[in-house]
């Protein structure tokens, strides 16, 4: 098979994705660039700020029981995006958007302080988000959350 019928494979599916008006996530995922908007998808196809939707502050996220201590766990957030929460220590926890931002892939849960996107191999630190290893250029979109009695919740 040629690089030709590859870029035109490509370039026609991705032609269909904008005909059918699918959500704006998955439409960047057909680009080649790996540049990213700095925006998270929503279930409506739009963006919304990283520190959780309007109205879900004190939204619980996960029982703190359930999430490993130096590991992590990925759970549904607001509006169905997927949320990658890692416990830094007993009583500290950080979150970020799931959504991997070389290409839109969800991310793995955090294990031995790592959170890696298992598409493609990038790599951040859990205690900030920050990229480890590319091809990833940026790093993970924060979440802000605190621990609420025995649950994690967002702010």
């Amino acid at each position: 098979m040629n690089t030709e019928s590859l870029v035109s494979r490509r370039a026609a599916l991705c032609g269909i994705a904008v005909a059918l008006a699918v959500p704006s996530g998955l439409v960047t995922a057909c680009s080649s660039t790996g540049t990213s908007t700095g925006s998270s998808p929503t279930s409506a196809g739009g963006s919304e700020p990283t520190s959780g939707a309007a109205g879900s502050a004190g939204t619980a996220l996960v029982a703190l029981a359930d999430v490993p201590e130096g590991g992590g766990a990925v759970v549904d957030g607001p509006g169905g995006r997927k949320i990658v929460v890692a416990r830094i220590s007993a009583t500290e926890v950080k979150a970020y958007d799931a959504s991997c931002p070389h290409q839109g892939s969800v991310v793995a849960e955090p294990a031995g302080g790592t959170i890696t996107c298992p598409s493609h191999g990038s790599q951040f630190g859990a205690s900030d988000g920050s990229v480890k290893k590319g091809p990833a250029t940026s790093g993970l979109r924060v979440v802000a959350v605190k621990v609420d009695g025995d649950q994690v919740v967002l702010t």
